[in-house]
């Protein structure tokens, strides 16, 4: 009986200790403005279609006739920035209506040149990052 009571005292105190040394993160809440969440939303928009681009099989074709390996371009996509994704589209829309996708194709191409010489990708074997 009196070492149940012994390990009722000694467990109460371990539980206190764990309780008090326990550390609480305060929380804050904050207005979002409605600029914070317009932009969120036309972030995804973008990369929603940005990514039904690199969907299209004629793309997919052009891709993989380039060397480029259709994963690694999608995985690529969804690593951008909002901003990133935001130019890719302006580009594509600014190109001519009807025309071929190879102005795409040729635009997404010096994108991934371009990261494999800045080092945040590797997609390419015989583009060598810049030490």
């Amino acid at each position: 009986m009196r070492f149940h009571h012994l390990l009722k005292k000694c467990g109460s105190l371990l539980l206190a200790a764990a309780l008090l040394g326990a550390q609480v993160a305060p929380v804050q809440a904050g207005m979002v403005g409605t600029a914070q969440v317009l932009a969120a939303e036309q972030g995804r928009v973008d990369r929603d279609e940005l990514v039904s681009l690199l969907a299209r099989e004629d793309l997919q074709r052009q891709l993989s006739a380039m060397g480029v390996d259709v994963q690694h371009a999608q995985e690529r996509v969804a690593a951008l920035t909002d901003a990133e994704v935001a130019r890719i589209n302006q580009r594509v829309a600014e190109l001519p209506a009807g025309g071929s996708a190879l102005g795409v194709v040729l635009f997404i191409f010096i994108v991934f040149i371009i990261t494999d010489a800045l080092g945040v990708t590797d997609i390419f074997p015989f583009v060598h990052p810049i030490k």
